[in-house]
């Protein structure tokens, strides 16, 4: 049912979309005649939406939940249901009434339209919901699941971890023999087949996510060999428990003595040095709501200021390392809540085509140098702000591993594009001294310091990182007077 009513709302936005840029392209001059004429082709563009949409995933996804990923397989639908639109109209009557120029303006405002009411969806619940800010910092302590299987007892259990286990469980990805990689149940994408677990594993710990349990939806038996063989060298080689649905459907976190390498630890963290400010002034903070409705104002002119420029890196990285174009790592956002944050590959496969691993410095060309040193490989982060996962001032997003416990003070603010940080010596210092200049910036955070760092910003990148002993100093003062 809310499927359905997800897809009844994309039809009313395609349906819009095309009446918007019918009026647009006759300079809001609109005619009985030129809407007869237009019929045809509005039918099958509905005909199409219906079938395209439900077969993308699109209508799957909740608009409150939405990614970037919901927003490219948006882009790619929008893409189809157009073409197949137009191809079914120029076989039927060649295109009779409809302008040329109609297809593509009628792409670009569905595709604004229906990515820009799952962002107002997304913002507006988060506004209605309580700030994380407003509880005790929580380092992130769920499980990462993989999922083995692809059948209706996945998909009970996918609805009862969204709905009971939303913050202890997350599964990050599907495992199955017989569906494609890319096909995805319940917003879940199925990442490879049993047989490659291992692999799939070391890939999503490369991107900063480590599994801690792997779930197996469909019996032992109709494995194949090798696909047992792998989870059970996987559990054995890296404690990593299997659980089989059909003997327990919910189980409780396994208990372990001491957690793997790489695992975010299972403890309440302190919001080191913030004894003598109050969470809940920080999320009341006027600043706050001025501070995202600008990071949503320049995010969205940077886009459309910057798309010809992020195409030119996207057709150059393809070239460069080749597909995919965007890398992306998983890191503790606001509230330690985790998101992705993505960033334009910049280096090789790890393995060349007959199968010989790269050493680390055969594997970053010389286009992708440029890219780290300008930072241009960081645009991709536009959309992450856009969407409020990131702001353009905020302390840097870590990985879960490199988070320290005791700064988690750092995560009562949106992560930043930049920051006090990274002007004050950046990949130079250490990352104690980065922790202490992150939550320095988050006791002091107001608008005049956020125009500080963005012009700070600039010379960084022109002429590199330059280390400010004296803000390091001033931030550790205050830190230590804040826990005295």
């Amino acid at each position: 049912m809310r499927s359905l009513r997800i897809l009844l709302a994309d039809l009313a936005l395609v349906s819009f979309a095309l009446v918007a840029s019918s009026v647009l392209r006759e300079n809001l001059e609109f005619s009985s005649d030129h809407l007869v004429a237009l019929i045809p082709y509005g039918l099958l563009t509905i005909a199409a939406a219906a079938i395209v949409l439900p077969l993308s995933g699109v209508t799957r996804a909740v608009w409150r939940y939405s990614s970037p990923q919901n927003y490219r397989d948006i882009v790619t639908a929008v893409v189809a249901i157009v073409a197949g639109a137009s191809v079914l109209t120029f076989v039927a009557n060649r295109l009779d009434g409809v302008s040329r120029a109609l297809p593509l303006l009628q792409a670009l405002i569905t595709i604004t339209l229906m990515i820009g009411a799952r962002i107002a969806s997304r913002l507006w619940h988060a506004r209605r919901s309580p700030g994380d800010w407003q509880q005790d910092v929580i380092v992130p302590t769920a499980e990462s699941v993989l999922l083995v299987g692809l059948n209706e007892l996945a998909e009970l259990y996918l609805h009862c971890i969204t709905r009971y286990a939303r913050d202890r469980v997350r599964v990050v990805g599907l495992l199955d023999a017989q569906a494609p990689r890319g096909q995805s149940l319940l917003s879940h994408r199925v990442l490879g087949t049993p047989e490659q677990v291992a692999d799939v594993v070391r890939t999503l710990e490369v991107h900063g996510v480590v599994i801690t349990r792997i779930v197996l939806a469909v019996p032992l038996r109709e494995l194949s060999v090798q696909a047992r063989e792998a989870l059970f060298a996987l559990e054995a080689a890296n404690a990593i428990p299997l659980e089989f649905l059909d003997q327990k459907i919910a189980s409780e976190r396994p208990n372990r003595e001491a957690p793997r390498s790489g695992k975010a630890p299972e403890t309440r963290a302190q919001t080191y040095a913030f004894s003598a400010m109050s969470g809940e002034g920080l999320a009341s903070s006027p600043y706050r709501t001025i501070k995202r409705s600008l990071d949503i104002f320049l995010a969205a002119l940077l886009l459309v200021m910057m798309a010809p420029l992020m195409g030119v890196v996207a057709l150059i990285t393809i070239m460069d390392v080749g597909f995919p174009v965007l890398f992306w790592q998983q890191r503790p956002g606001l509230g330690a809540q985790p998101f992705k944050v993505f960033k334009f590959r910049t280096m090789a496969a790890a393995h060349d085509a007959l199968g010989r691993r790269r050493h680390e410095s055969q594997r970053v060309s010389a286009v992708g140098n440029v890219l780290r040193r300008t930072r241009v490989d960081e645009l991709p982060q536009l959309i992450s702000i856009l969407t409020g996962d990131m702001s353009f001032v905020g302390p840097r997003p870590l990985l879960p591993v490199d988070q320290p416990a005791d700064y988690s003070a750092r995560l009562l603010v949106r992560p930043g594009l930049t920051g006090w940080a990274q002007i004050k010596g950046g990949r130079a210092i250490s990352p104690a001294d980065k922790a202490a200049l992150d939550v320095w910036y988050v006791k002091n955070m107001s608008f005049m310091l956020d125009v500080k760092i963005m012009l700070g910003t600039v010379p960084m990148i022109l002429f590199g990182e330059k280390i400010e002993s004296d803000a390091i100093a001033q931030a550790w003062r205050e830190l230590e007077k804040s826990r005295a």
